[in-house]
């Protein structure tokens, strides 16, 4: 399933300030009820709610190919989980990379963000 990007900087923002927020050593995940989400049900082909997803890899992670992994890893863990626990939809969620996620393998990054999820009830 293609997951949909959250393409404007006020929501990040909105999900920054108001959101549930859930901290581990690599990933710090914010989650948000859309409020657009039923707009988005109309428009999806299959309609079902969707989430809306969107990373943030800061420089202090590295050059770009550190950020790229990064950002990678951390859509293919979203994927797996997303695959195997289905996540509850029609949420903000905003993903952010923290400075201990580089050296990490996939696997240690992947319990982080479902320990997030948890946390903040999207499992």
């Amino acid at each position: 399933m293609k997951y949909r990007a959250i393409c404007e900087n006020h929501l990040y923002s909105k999900a920054y300030k108001k959101g549930a927020r859930a901290v581990t050593s690599t990933v710090a995940v914010y989650v948000l009820p859309d409020y657009k989400k039923h707009a988005l049900m109309k428009a999806n082909p299959e309609k079902k709610y969707i989430n809306r997803v969107g990373l943030t890899v800061g420089k202090k992670i590295g050059g770009a190919v550190e950020r790229s992994r990064a950002k990678r890893i951390i859509r293919h863990a979203y994927r797996n989980l997303d695959a195997a626990y289905h996540i509850k939809t029609g949420h903000l969620v905003v993903i952010v990379a923290r400075e201990g996620i580089t050296g990490k393998k996939s696997t240690d990054i992947e319990r982080d963000l479902k320990y997030a999820l948890k946390k903040v009830s999207l499992l």
